[in-house]
């Protein structure tokens, strides 16, 4: 049984990253447990919104040297509508490859110890995992949207969402189709955002409900063919794909869910306190807020202050996550997706002002 003071995190996703980084500068060395010993591309976090970037600069990460790419507008897709926004400030899109390496290594500079093992389940103080047993008095969870055994958020929905991404070798003509913006595909129950990020290629990351990939027989390939067929620019953009790209898929994401306690000792980071839905593309924004609040929290409070952190950031999630909800809530039906595109052709401050709205 290994032990201490200092918090574990368990996740090295943005949420863990930022967490350990934070206490770094405070002179706190955390052991962050991770099931791999390099990052991988997951699924959901391709976009980082200007109020992310700003935070990942200011925590000592250059992101032009990781080759991040620029994004100065928003194009909205529903049906044979279009519309385009100026961003209100540069965003960028990334793979989480490179974010999350990126920020392991800024967080080992600044002391992190990194333990790869696979946590099985989680109690007051202990942290189970396949390896070894893990004693603190206070635990960070930055697992993502995997929940870890014995601290699973609800999932009540009829028709629950789930998130299926693609990454497409880049192309010279998707390059000048998506150069310097990031795209929001509305469908009749999901939607589809597609950014270009580091070497050219360009990730397609989807929200759908379960009964459409029911219509499409439960393969997601054909629910990938199926909402093409009914929307041209989006078949447009699969066309550069080879058909034999890897379709990531997690089921249930409870989208809109907000803790609104925790145990003893726990702080619950990223979106296992705040599950923002991905179109507002401010997922990373909640993950690396959330870890350097908690971070913060707990040097001046240490274990005690978990449940004053879990309030904090459930007061600043919950406007951005309102917003968020409200219009994925509108986009998903077909005749309110275009209205929603109609209002932000007719004026972009509208879309602006949303953009604005979904940010932490």
């Amino acid at each position: 049984m290994s032990g201490g003071q200092t918090p574990l995190i368990v996740g090295a996703g943005p949420a863990g990253n930022m967490a350990a980084i934070t206490l770094g500068r405070a002179g706190v060395r955390a052991t962050v447990i991770d099931r791999q010993a390099e990052a991988g591309d997951a699924l959901c976090g391709g976009f980082l919104s200007w109020r992310s970037a700003k935070r990942l600069r200011d925590a000592g990460i250059d992101l032009a040297r990781i080759g991040a790419h620029p994004v100065h507008r928003l194009a909205l897709f529903a049906g044979d509508r279009s519309a385009t926004a100026p961003l209100p400030e540069t965003a960028f899109g990334l793979s989480r490859r490179a974010l999350d390496t990126a920020m392991r290594e800024r967080a080992a500079v600044l002391g992190a110890r990194f333990a790869v093992d696979t946590v099985r389940s989680i109690a007051v103080g202990t942290v189970q995992g396949e390896r070894h047993d893990y004693r603190t008095d206070a635990i960070f969870l930055a697992t993502g949207k995997h929940d870890v055994r014995g601290l699973s958020r609800p999932r009540i929905a009829e028709d629950p969402a789930l998130g299926l991404r693609i990454r497409i070798a880049p192309s010279s003509e998707l390059r000048r189709l998506l150069e310097g913006r990031i795209e929001l595909h509305l469908f009749d129950r999901g939607y589809a955002g597609i950014v270009m990020q580091e070497g050219g290629s360009a990730n397609i990351c989807l929200a759908v409900r379960k009964s459409l990939l029911a219509e499409a027989g439960g393969s997601p390939w054909e629910l990938l063919q199926m909402l093409g067929s009914e929307n041209e620019a989006f078949a447009n953009r699969l066309s550069f794909a080879s058909g034999c790209e890897k379709v990531d898929t997690i089921g249930a994401v409870p989208y809109g869910w907000i803790a609104a306690k925790t145990e003893p000792g726990l702080y619950r980071l990223g979106d296992q306190g705040a599950v923002i839905p991905s179109l507002a593309g401010e997922g990373m924004g909640i993950a690396m807020q959330s870890g350097e609040m908690a971070a913060r929290c707990w040097v001046a409070h240490g274990s005690g202050g978990a449940a004053e952190f879990q309030k904090a950031l459930r007061e600043r999630a919950q406007r951005p996550v309102r917003a968020a909800r409200l219009i994925w809530q509108i986009g998903e039906h077909r005749r309110r997706g275009g209205l929603l595109v109609r209002a932000a052709a007719f004026a972009p401050m509208l879309a602006r002002l949303a953009m604005q709205a979904s940010r932490i």
